[in-house]
């Protein structure tokens, strides 16, 4: 698989606003929660509402939130818009065609390549994002638990807390 974690953050992102429900959220608060820079976070939103995954709103009252329903967005819709295709990279340069070896192996790890990309895909397409968002709240409801005995409750129902600058 790719080395990029352009996937990762981009479903954090999308897991983040199904978790907020419709109440859109700024680029800023997200990029909070993906411990980034926000400027990344809007490229990213760009790159998401290009396959209408997000729909953006400018203004003091904007922000992003999904373009479709949770349960309607795959996490194989998430991985064709922000990842390219290919589960690795084959030689930079040819290899010698003179041996045995070096002369096939390009079509061989071709072959291989489009078997690992099928079966990520398969994968993926078995995934949506409200699954994600169902995944976390056993794991979040026992976090906050812990958190209430040293930290104020941030309600899992709300949008995730503005950064303060």
């Amino acid at each position: 698989m790719s080395n990029s974690s352009r996937f990762a953050v981009a479903v954090h992102v999308l897991t983040l606003m199904a978790w907020s429900e419709d109440e859109p959220i700024k680029s800023e608060q997200i990029a909070v929660s993906v411990n980034t820079n926000p400027v990344v976070i809007r490229r990213m939103l760009c790159e998401l509402a290009e396959d209408n995954l997000v729909v953006s709103q400018t203004g003091s009252t904007g922000g992003s939130r999904l373009g479709r329903e949770p349960g309607q967005i795959t996490l194989l819709d998430v991985y064709r818009a922000v990842e390219c295709a290919g589960g690795f990279t084959l030689h930079q340069k040819s290899p010698s065609d003179q041996c045995p070896v070096g002369g096939r192996i390009g079509a061989v790890l071709e072959d291989v390549r489009g078997e690992v990309d099928s079966a990520i895909e398969q994968v993926l397409a078995r995934i949506t994002i409200q699954d994600v968002v169902l995944r976390l709240k056993p794991a979040a409801s026992r976090s906050e638990m812990k958190k209430k005995r040293t930290a104020p409750v941030v309600h899992l129902n709300k949008p995730y807390p503005r950064a303060v600058h």
